[in-house]
């Protein structure tokens, strides 16, 4: 058996390599060509379907209700949304009608007149001085009201007469105003208290002296004969006491000028009255007018 020997010669090698680099089959590709190939290949493949997609959501975008105007390509959502709101406020702007309602409102209403205002203004005026008089006048009524119930109570007392033991001095109902004090003399109108009461006497004799009265109703004191004057009708009246009559230590006897009626220190039931009971001496008469005057 032979053997075969596979011994090539230089130049069968030369041919070889220029056959290899001639043949447009057997060239290399490049990389990067072919990756830019088909990479774009791919790309372009991939395309059609996503163009569709795009068409198929333009068409969607496209479909509005029919209440809705379509929008335009180049109208954006900013576009759209002052669309539909200028659309909603069409039918009532609510700050434009209150604005044109204000001025309406005002329009109707008139403004007085010059005179107007100056006789609303002498009104209040008038009010004002008739309120500040009527405040005035209350105040100094009270004033006096709370004067005349101090200088009453503590200086002058007011007194009304109830009776007609002293006629006609003095009559029923009349107002007299007395001076307070315990200094009295022969002749004085007093005023002093007795079981609760106030009495109004004449003074006839103070204290250590001598009082005697006869049938007729003359009175001495220290067997002198009283000028009364004062006195219309002379009695003896109601007397239970010895005559003559000496007063007592720190007493006055008093009588009443209508005589025959009158109950006194003639009378041992009133009897002589203390310094402590007398209120003071009356002064004058200030009520009624005709009866108006000093007491004497």
């Amino acid at each position: 058996m032979t053997e075969t020997e596979n011994n090539i010669t230089p130049s069968e090698v030369d041919e070889l390599q220029n056959s290899a680099q001639s043949s447009p089959l057997d060239e290399p590709a490049q990389p990067s060509q072919v990756l830019g190939e088909q990479g774009s290949t791919q790309l372009g493949q991939l395309d059609e379907p996503a163009q569709l997609g795009w068409e198929a959501e333009a068409q969607e975008l496209t479909q509005v209700s029919p209440l809705d105007e379509p929008v335009q390509p180049g109208q954006d959502s900013g576009e759209l949304g002052s669309a539909q709101l200028s659309s909603h406020d069409e039918p009532a702007q609510p700050s434009q009608k209150a604005g044109t309602q204000v001025p309406t409102q005002l329009g109707q209403l008139q403004l007085p007149s010059e005179q107007a205002l100056k006789t609303e203004l002498e009104r209040a005026r008038e009010r004002s001085t008739f309120f500040r008089v009527l405040r005035s006048t209350v105040f100094g009524l009270v004033v006096v009201a709370a004067a005349a119930v101090i200088v009453a109570t503590l200086i002058m007392p007011v007194l009304q007469i109830s009776g007609s033991s002293m006629t006609d001095t003095l009559h029923d109902q009349d107002i007299v105003v007395a001076a307070r004090g315990t200094d009295c003399k022969t002749g004085d109108v007093i005023a002093f208290y007795y079981n609760n009461k106030i009495l109004v006497k004449r003074v006839i004799a103070s204290a250590g002296q001598w009082v005697d009265i006869d049938k007729s109703g003359n009175v001495y004191v220290d067997n002198v004969m009283l000028d009364e004057p004062y006195v219309t009708e002379k009695a003896l009246g109601e007397c239970n006491i010895k005559l003559p009559y000496q007063v007592p230590e720190n007493r006055i006897f008093v009588m009443g000028d209508h005589r025959s009626v009158s109950v006194d220190s003639r009378s041992t039931a009133v009897g002589c009255v203390a310094e402590e009971q007398i209120v003071g001496k009356l002064m004058f008469c200030a009520w009624p007018i005709e009866h108006a005057g000093l007491i004497g």
